[in-house]
């Protein structure tokens, strides 16, 4: 952190101010003024410091989306777009400007569903820079609701029910507290997307404030595969040859949390972590259980597969001194379709991956490695066991004659390219083609049935493993300080905090890396063209089941941060938005990085 002065600010408030802004390893603390200059019963002095009130309005409309179910999959994640896009179509500047208005089809998506696109110029027509403000409107299903899943969408009802019935106690002290709603969507991202509305609507009112212009997006699909976001990409680059724009920025609204028991920070994020899904199939030796080593178990790979990964501080990328989380096993099991007494012939494994420095190529070189430790450790641990079996029984010891194999998908591929040619070549497209006719086809089944069709032209069929990645490519994004627009972004977020700060009784911290999975990850990419070349070669899905235009990425290329509502408990039954920080200091938060940015 730069070094910080302390002074007299408006008002005869006493603030801290950072005389050289910069990033630092754990995040940048911009400051806090005493809190009992700022705190009223509702948890924020109004007006303090010229902050505007958008609170009650941000609320309503918030509760107004939690009204409309938009569970992702279902015909409310259509309709949520009408919900947003009638709003906007009701405003004057929408009525004089009907094209800067947009209700967008996703393109290549299975459903029927849409994206709300609304632009606001600036004063003058000659402004180029544009800011984006995104956020998605879908949610996760109310299962977990329980027996409250019909009040999942009833914000204030929820609320009642709840304060009368045996809950945590920790969440009935937020709700006693008068400081918080609830209910399916509220914090992710609902509260978010209703913040870019209502700061959207003031910007219609008050152009004359911008010297640039102002780009809404609500995007549907963010909590599975990411169409609307995908789609959306060719929307930005059209718009911006119709409306002669230049993208500066965009600000990602979705939700925060504390990031550990306790804390007391809320937090605004420059650029995102990344997510990959390494995945690996295993292929052991069949036998009859009663012959049990004449043949080679595949899960004895898998557990110690996992028993390597999961949890692993070894595997965390470290950089700009944020840690992501280690590895996780999301998913481990044998292929048998039914029971018999015939040993498993194949598994399959993958295991969540955060990066934050890592490119796709540099995760497989590292997995690569895992898996031969894992096969080889696997192996011995066979053979002892085997060895000593023979002892007590007296039987000959009859050592396997095989050796381990790890390939990457795009080895074993070319492999079988080299020996098979064309033959193989146009098979395996066929198949691929084919498979998608099996439209319930879980996209990580996809490319586990592909790498099955793969391993069925080896000849040797002796135990190896494969690895390919299994899901969407979700990049992170880095800002660099050494880069001008990155740069330009970063200090206007910190002189935002900076300013916003003395209104807001928690500390804002600003760190390098939402540390979620969002939509913001598809705006820009860190990674190089040999990682990414990488990524398609090793994921069988790449141009088929999974499309994901790149290209398009590249040209739009714009840094971005996250600055959206704080809550607890999303994707929980107990979700639940702090309305003072989420619905007052959060738009603010936002008005001001945009006036940064683009002010008159």
């Amino acid at each position: 952190m730069g070094r910080t002065e302390a002074g007299q600010g408006r008002n005869g408030v006493f603030l801290f101010r950072l005389t050289k802004p910069r990033r630092s390893k754990g995040g940048v603390f911009l400051g806090q003024a005493p809190a009992a200059e700022r705190i009223n019963q509702g948890g924020i002095k109004e007006g303090f410091l010229g902050m505007k009130q958008w609170k009650d309005e941000v609320l309503e409309l918030t509760k107004e989306l939690v009204h409309h179910p938009s569970v992702n999959g279902t015909i409310g994640e259509r309709d949520i777009a009408y919900r947003i896009y009638d709003y906007f179509k009701e405003l004057k500047y929408f009525k004089e400007n009907p094209h800067h208005l947009r209700l967008v089809k996703t393109l290549r998506d299975e459903r029927e569903r849409y994206n709300v696109l609304a632009l606001v110029k600036g004063g003058d027509a000659a402004y180029r820079e544009t800011v984006i403000l995104m956020g998605h409107m879908d949610t996760v299903g109310v299962e977990d609701f329980g027996k409250w899943k019909r009040l999942a969408f009833s914000s204030d009802e929820l609320m009642e029910r709840w304060k009368g019935a045996k809950i945590p106690e920790k969440v009935k002290r937020d709700l006693e507290s008068g400081e918080w709603a609830c209910g399916r969507g509220s914090v992710d991202m609902k509260s978010g997307v209703a913040a870019n509305m209502v700061l959207t609507r003031y910007f219609t009112e008050h152009p004359e404030e911008l010297k640039g212009n102002l780009l809404f997006l609500s995007e549907c699909d963010e909590e599975d595969n990411s169409h609307g976001i995908l789609s959306a990409l060719s929307d930005f680059l059209h718009l911006a040859r119709e409306e002669d724009l230049s993208y500066i920025a965009a600000i990602n609204a979705d939700y925060t949390s504390p990031r550990y028991e306790g804390d007391p920070n809320r937090y605004v994020y420059l650029g995102t972590v990344g997510k990959l899904l390494p995945a690996f199939f295993i292929a052991g030796k069949e036998t009859h259980v009663g012959q049990a080593f004449e043949g080679f178990d595949p899960n004895l790979v898998a557990s110690e597969l996992t028993r390597r990964l999961d949890y692993n501080p070894d595997f965390c990328d470290e950089m700009y001194g944020e840690t992501t989380l280690p590895p996780v096993s999301l998913k481990q099991t044998d292929l048998k379709l039914q029971y018999d007494v015939q040993t498993p012939l194949s598994a399959f494994v993958y295991y969540n991956f955060f990066v934050h420095s890592w490119s796709p190529k540099d995760v497989l070189e590292k997995l690569k490695k895992v898996a031969w430790d894992a096969m080889d450790s696997a192996r011995k641990q066979y053979q002892k066991r085997y060895g000593e079996y023979c002892a007590r029984t007296g039987d000959p010891h009859q050592p396997p004659n095989w050796v381990p194999r790890v390939y990457t998908y795009e080895e074993l591929y070319n492999e079988c390219a080299e020996k098979y040619g064309s033959e193989f070549e146009e098979s395996m497209r066929l198949f691929a083609m084919n498979l998608l006719n099996e439209e319930e086809l879980d996209l990580r089944d996809y490319c586990r049935r592909m790498t099955e069709e793969l391993w069925s032209w080896d000849e040797e069929k002796t135990p190896a493993v494969v690895l390919f990645y299994a899901s969407i490519y979700i990049p992170r994004i880095v800002l660099n300080e050494e880069e001008e627009r990155d740069q330009r972004l970063i200090q206007a977020v910190e002189r935002a905090v900076e300013s916003i700060q003395p209104d807001c009784p928690h500390p804002i911290r600003v760190r390098n890396f939402f540390p979620y999975i969002s939509d913001m990850s598809f705006v820009a990419i860190s990674d190089d063209q040999e990682g990414l070349d990488s990524l398609e070669k090793n994921m069988p899905a790449w141009g088929t089941k999974h499309q994901m235009d790149v290209d398009a990425i590249r040209a739009l290329d714009v840094p971005v941060v996250n600055i959206g509502p704080y809550g607890m408990d999303a994707h929980k039954q107990w979700e639940r938005v702090e309305v003072p920080y989420s619905m007052e200091v959060v738009p603010n938060l936002n008005y001001q990085v945009i006036k940064n940015l683009l002010g008159a």
